[in-house]
């Protein structure tokens, strides 16, 4: 797994833009999982890894508690980790869940990203 450095993140930031909205169906998705692993409290993770074939790969994970540096938002009680490197380039992003014929999964629309790679997992600024 590679990391972001402070470099690679230097664009500026409208504040007025909120950082990361959730959906209904991604809350409640998320609640699922969170009872069915017993990672009860453990807030959702939503960053940035460098890789994949566009350049970058968005990082959703589990974590028990929040980083000391990182921003924290809630939404009907699940709590949101993201560092603060990261929101220049995922502020304003929604996080939804679909489960249909064709796929099921979290899916990320990011107002930010220039180019979508094919496999949908990965992006660049």
């Amino acid at each position: 797994m590679q990391t972001i450095s402070e470099s690679q993140l230097t664009k500026n930031v409208d504040l007025d833009v909120p950082a990361v909205r959730l959906t209904g169906d991604a809350i409640a998705h998320i609640k699922k999982l969170q009872v069915d692993n017993e990672m009860n409290g453990f807030g959702l993770r939503f960053g940035l890894q460098g890789g994949g074939c566009s350049g970058y790969a968005y990082d959703l994970n589990f974590e028990e508690e929040p980083q000391p540096e990182d921003e924290i938002y809630e939404f009907d009680g699940v709590r949101v980790f993201m560092n603060p490197l990261h929101l220049e380039y995922l502020r304003g992003s929604t996080i939804d869940f679909a489960d249909t014929l064709m796929q099921a999964g979290f899916q990320i629309e990011n107002p930010n990203v220039k180019r979508k790679c094919g496999c949908g997992t990965s992006v660049d600024f």
